[in-house]
């Protein structure tokens, strides 16, 4: 019997034609409403999707065939990617059909914002001819300032060097190696912010990222600048810019995206050095036909042949493969969102060793899941399968090795983050009742499995410290679920895993810090 998909929300024609060439039963059945949806999904093994349909816990619940769902587009939060995942439903997207045409709208934008076109546009119109009132700035000779340097960063470095502008780049996992063949010269965040005539960003919406440019990053800026915002809405703090606006600090700001959308009102809407556009970045007829073709047949390999690709919750393996590779994939991620989570500068290298019966595998995948894990707490919307090529396009140089089993373990993962300021490595294996652990921090002996709050700890090894430590958490009212410890020798260095109920907040953090021989305390998510 051939498999169903339903498509959503509306998608090219040819897309509908490569599903039905493929011997995939189609429906195209865009605008429903969600309880509409929720009756009618269990007849589907395929669900295609834009941004429209919002693909939550309960329609996966009445999903009862449904093996993959296909995002024609980068994003998933429209999609209950965690519900997916634990009834087995492959999550796919298409994390790079849009980048040029959403470079290209920040270069409108910016020549825009130079020039005031649509302010000039909307008076010439009106019957006025006030060639005084719209004083424009040129381009050439002024620094573009580019807060994250990924594929569409890069891209849009590439035309604004065309454009003959001086261009500077802020992007932690940007080697200089990177930098200089994109022509850029890579900076931190401070001087990009004191310099640049102009700033756009490019970077996801993260933790880490979320309000990067909030009051305190926008009064360092030089008198004058332009911000332009193509990529997500909450990266800039809009009140903060707004004021900043007001005061004549900034001159103007060009926004595609916004903190609620759709943005039916917002604090930049109405002053007259804004120009705003209602998330146009992936509008072209072009990019939209690219992601419709390039899901339609990621989803029909998968469905026809069992080939996964772009999958932002499983790697590209078989199912053959899977059974036994499914454990250490789970190793090698966690031991990259382990390092990830602590390294904040620059990353040079990674190195990776399998050891013993791990080296036998799939260790691209395994590479993959460990790349997704360490570039995922700053970069956000990172898989398995792109994690390499994100990884490439910063410069990240990420090697290989696989040898006979050596020590204890018969299957040990290493992990070896290099960055600008050090060298960490952490090991894990995988017992035979096929949970994940770390065995090894830093050189030092340690068993700990994975928690979903932990806290990490570097200390000296003197006594006293378990006992302020425990005090602490008690009088925060936080329970400690486990306790793990290990040293180099009596009274050296020391770390400690403690895994905890619920999340520990910053204040506490505060007060681990300054504990007597506390070098570092760091919040830990799995």
């Amino acid at each position: 019997m051939a498999p169903r998909v339903l498509i959503a929300d509306k998608l090219s024609p040819t897309a509908v034609q490569i599903f039905k060439d493929r011997g995939v039963e189609t429906d195209v059945k865009a605008g429903l409403e969600r309880d509409e949806l929720i009756k009618i999904i269990g007849n589907y093994d395929g669900l295609a999707v834009r941004s429209a349909t919002k693909v939550t816990e309960k329609v996966i619940a009445a999903a009862s065939k449904l093996k993959v769902i296909g995002r024609a587009g980068i994003g998933v939060d429209t999609i209950d990617v965690p519900a997916a995942t634990a009834k087995g439903i492959i999550v796919m997207n298409t994390p790079f059909g849009n980048s040029i045409t959403t470079a290209e709208h920040a270069i409108a934008l910016l020549l825009a914002l130079a020039r005031q076109i649509p302010q000039a546009d909307i008076s010439t119109q009106s019957g006025k001819w006030e060639k005084n009132r719209f004083l424009g700035v040129e381009l050439t000779a002024k620094t573009l300032g580019i807060i994250g340097c990924g594929n569409i960063g890069s891209i849009v470095a590439d035309r604004a060097l065309g454009l003959r502008m001086k261009v500077m780049a802020y992007d932690p996992y940007l080697s200089p190696e990177r930098a200089i063949d994109l022509g850029v010269e890579k900076v931190e965040l401070d001087e990009l912010l004191t310099r640049a005539d102009f700033i756009t960003l490019h970077t996801p919406l993260t933790d880490k990222t979320r309000g990067i440019l909030d009051a305190n990053s926008i009064a360092k800026t030089k008198k004058g600048v332009r911000i332009i915002n193509c990529a997500r809405g909450g990266l800039v703090d809009e009140k903060a810019l707004r004021a900043a606006l007001d005061s004549g600090h900034v001159a103007g700001a060009a926004f595609d995206v916004f903190s609620t959308e759709p943005a039916k009102e917002n604090p930049l809407f109405g002053h007259p050095n804004v120009v705003c556009t209602p998330h146009l970045g992936a509008a072209t007829s072009e990019a939209q036909e690219n992601v419709a073709l390039q899901i339609a047949e990621q989803m029909s390999d998968y469905l026809l042949r069992g080939a996964i690709s772009n999958a932002v919750n499983f790697p590209s393996i078989t199912a053959e493969e899977a059974p036994k590779l499914k454990p250490f994939i789970a190793l090698a991620e966690k031991l990259g969102s382990f390092a990830g989570q602590l390294t904040e500068s620059g990353i040079k290298a990674v190195r990776i060793t399998y050891e013993g019966e791990v080296a036998q595998m799939k260790t691209k995948a395994l590479t993959s899941a460990a790349l997704a894990g360490l570039l995922r707490p700053m970069l956000g919307e990172v898989n398995v399968v792109s994690s390499a090529i994100i990884a490439k396009e910063r410069g990240m140089v990420f090697e290989e090795t696989t040898r006979e089993a050596e020590g204890d373990y018969d299957s040990l993962i290493t992990l070896t983050v290099v960055t600008d300021r050090q060298e960490r490595s952490v090991s894990g294996t995988v017992f035979a009742d096929g949970r994940p652990r770390i065995v090894n921090i830093k050189g030092i002996r340690i068993d700990a499995e994975f928690g979903p709050s932990m806290i990490y700890i570097t200390n000296e090894d003197k006594p006293g410290f378990i006992g302020r430590f425990a005090t602490l958490l008690g009088d925060a009212g936080i329970n400690i679920a486990t306790f793990h410890v290990g040293r180099e020798a009596p009274g050296g260095s020391a770390v400690a895993l403690v895994e905890i109920d619920g999340i520990a907040p910053p204040e506490l953090f505060a007060k681990i810090q300054k504990l007597p021989h506390v070098q570092q305390a760091k919040p830990l998510r799995f």
